[in-house]
Order: structure tokens, then C-alpha cells, then sequence
């Protein structure tokens, strides 16, 4: 896939519906926010081992930059597609990840069937793989989820379109990956966030986090919430070790903190980690929404 492999930037043919200014001066933005997020974790549930394996942000970008070149195939070319030398390619140029990081995930995804060899190449770094039809449905309904995150902030008909025309989904997602892939403010996740999503399943806790409280407006600068570390380690299936070290950073660097009086479960979340969340999905959204609107345009 040669535009992904060059990490060129998607050319824009009209303004894109929804920047990041707009987004973040939208005042149902935390709100739908919130039930994207709660969507999410549904879809975890539906696709336990796959939203494990996606739910760091580093095996996110590696996981949009393979189905992106699966996409981008050349049906007649038998070294495109999704092929060992091409994604430590992206992953090189963009620095997302190392070639051990790399070479470990596609290893990893094809020990649980998530991808599969495909017709072609020449050497082991050259033959291709494809994604297996649970990874297909996922991702699809991945896809889905954010145009209907989308469809709730302007009252659009993305995912009915989606829907109609499934090829709609096949331009946008390499779109919206080369542009992800390409810009630092979505690569480097702000200071809060990345204590969650550079760690394994911190994404989706993440979310989980946001998805509780009955609304995103902070109080004082705090935005209460009830939680049980012990559950949430077990609904995503990781060690209460690993969920108490979680939150225990980012409570250390003033992002989350116990409710006064030692109140079991009963935990703040801060205005800045709220606002760095919410400018972080910004950015996705906005090249979700620009992939879309070049991808379901008519030719010209």
C-alpha cells in the first residue's frame, strides 16, 4: 500500500464538518463522548480477546495501519496488502512502533486466528496475511460505532450509509490511518491519557472511567465516580495488580484521587484529565469524519 507505506496526508477536496476547535466548543461533545464510549466497552464484550489486544494505543495504530494495508491490496500485486517488510515499514516512518513490537503483534494475531496467510509473496517478509472474518466483523463494527458517535453530534446518516454502500468503509478507514498515523497530537496522547492507553487494556479503562459519572462537567474541578478496581480487573480481564498500579499513577500525577473519608469505590476524576481526553478523541473524530465525507462523496 503505497500512499499508507509513505504516510502521506489524505488531500482534502472540501472543509471537513468537524475540527478539533469545533468539536471541543460543542456543547454535547462530552455527552456524546460518553456514549461512544459506553459503546465501546460494549463491543469488548462482544469481541473480548480482540479489544485486549487493541486496547493499548500502540496495538491500536498497529492494528488500523495493517487493516489499512489489507484494504489498499493490489489484487494483481501478490507483495501488497498486509505483509511483515510493509507494516515495519509504517511503523518505522511514523515511529509507532519497533520492529520487535511489530513482528510480536502480527505473531500474536495469527497464534489467535485474528489474521491468516493470503495468495502470495515470495519470502517470509513478503507473504501476505488477511484479516479472519471475526476480525473483519470487528473492525466493521468498530467503524460503526465512531460514525454513530458522529451521527449523534450533527444528526447525520453516516451509519445508514455505511450500511448501504460497505465500500464507503473501505476508503474511509485507510483514509482516516494515514492521517492518524501522521499527526503527533493522536501518536503522542497528552500527559493523563497516556498513563492509560500506553499500558495493556488502559484504553478501554479509560473509557470506562469516562462512561461512569452521569455527566463530564467537573465540580471544583472534579468529576466523581464510583468504582471497584477488583471488578473492572475482571470484566477486562487483567490482574488487580496491574489496575491498582494504573490507578495509582495517575493518581500520583493528580489525574484520579480517592474520595475523602476513605469512601470504598468512591474516586475523582480531574478537569484537565476530562479535558485531555476529550481533546484526544477530537482529533480522531475529526479525521473520521473528513475520511468519511471524501469517502462517500461521488466521484468527480
Amino acid at each position: 500500500m503505497q500512499r499508507l507505506a509513505g504516510t502521506e496526508k489524505a488531500e482534502r477536496k472540501t472543509p471537513p464538518p468537524f475540527t478539533v476547535d469545533a468539536l471541543l466548543q460543542n456543547p454535547q461533545f462530552l455527552e456524546v463522548l460518553q456514549a461512544g464510549a459506553r459503546t465501546l466497552i460494549s463491543i469488548n464484550d462482544l469481541f473480548p480477546r480482540i479489544a485486549r489486544l487493541v486496547a493499548a494505543h500502540q496495538k491500536w495504530m498497529l492494528t488500523q495501519a495493517a487493516y489499512a494495508l489489507h484494504l489498499e491490496r493490489e489484487r494483481d500485486n501478490a507483495d501488497s496488502g498486509i505483509t511483515a517488510a510493509r507494516l515495519l515499514k509504517v511503523m518505522r516512518e511514523t515511529g509507532a512502533a519497533s520492529r520487535n513490537t511489530t513482528t510480536a503483534f502480527l505473531a500474536e494475531l495469527l497464534a489467535y486466528k485474528l489474521l491468516r496467510p493470503a495468495n502470495g509473496g515470495r519470502t517470509k517478509r513478503t507473504r501476505p496475511l488477511e484479516p479472519t472474518e471475526i476480525s473483519e466483523n470487528a473492525m466493521r463494527l468498530w467503524f460503526k460505532t465512531q460514525m454513530s458517535t458522529l451521527d449523534l453530534l450533527d444528526g447525520g446518516s453516516r451509519v445508514r450509509c455505511v450500511e448501504t454502500d460497505p465500500t464507503i468503509f473501505e476508503r474511509a478507514q485507510p483514509r482516516a490511518a494515514i492521517r492518524l498515523l501522521s499527526d503527533a497530537r493522536w501518536t503522542q496522547p497528552p500527559e493523563g491519557v497516556a498513563i492509560f492507553v500506553w499500558s495493556e487494556s488502559g484504553g478501554v479503562i479509560l473509557d470506562d472511567l469516562m462512561a461512569r459519572p452521569t455527566n463530564l462537567v467537573a465540580t471544583n474541578g472534579k468529576v466523581w465516580i464510583e468504582v471497584n478496581p477488583a471488578r473492572l480487573a475482571e470484566r477486562y480481564l487483567i490482574s488487580n495488580t496491574h489496575i491498582r498500579r494504573l490507578i495509582a499513577r495517575a493518581e500520583a500525577a493528580g489525574f484520579i484521587g480517592k474520595g475523602d473519608g476513605g469512601a470504598r469505590g468512591r474516586y475523582w476524576l480531574s478537569s484537565r484529565l476530562v479535558e485531555e481526553y476529550a481533546s484526544w478523541e477530537a482529533v480522531k473524530f475529526e479525521a473520521l469524519a473528513e475520511a468519511f465525507d471524501q469517502s462517500a462523496a461521488p466521484p468527480p
